[in-house]
């Protein structure tokens, strides 16, 4: 990665760790992204590059409540829970990492920067986790697959387990 990119990643507010590029050849998926009374809220889009896969959010008006909200991948690809979505299991974790992008080792592989809703409850975001990949090595999408869940409060990037960030209030199945 030139200088350049980093600088243009920081300024971005992005999340970019040293892990060596991981090829990515897989086409982008698209999934439902669905609230805990079981209604979609919004797409999530995944794409692989070379240095992880960009994950791509977007909210409709009236899916989030305004403010920041946590957000992670999963280890399982399971929403099927709609109260509160514990069937996703806990953070993508295959490193034994500690949580938190503000931690000082190399995070865990589920971490991602926190989504900002809009005053009317929507929200973009295009964001990089690198060291994943949608096929191949460190796939999000192998065995049972993963789940993007979005969390009711903000993520402190710290606290362990989760950064503090609360209930999940919505989940994005990724197969």
């Amino acid at each position: 990665m030139t200088n350049s990119y980093l600088l243009l990643a920081i300024a971005s507010g992005l999340a970019i760790s040293a892990i060596p590029a991981i090829a990515q050849t897989a086409s982008p998926i698209e999934t439902s992204i669905i609230g805990t009374g079981g209604a979609e809220i919004g797409k999530a889009t995944l794409r692989g590059s070379p240095n992880g896969v960009v994950l791509r959010v977007q909210v409709k008006t009236g899916g989030l409540t305004p403010g920041w909200h946590g957000m992670h991948f999963h280890s399982v690809g399971d929403c099927s829970d709609l109260a509160g979505f514990t069937s996703a299991k806990a953070h993508i974790n295959s490193g034994g990492k500690p949580h938190g992008l503000l931690g000082m080792d190399v995070a865990e592989a589920g971490d991602l920067p926190n989504l900002y809703g809009n005053a009317d409850g929507s929200a973009n975001a295009e964001i990089i986790a690198a060291g994943l990949s949608l096929d191949g090595a460190n796939s999000i999408r192998a065995g049972l697959g993963s789940a993007l869940v979005i969390h009711a409060a903000e993520d402190d990037l710290s606290s362990q387990p989760i950064g503090n960030s609360g209930k999940r209030i919505a989940c994005a199945v990724i197969k």
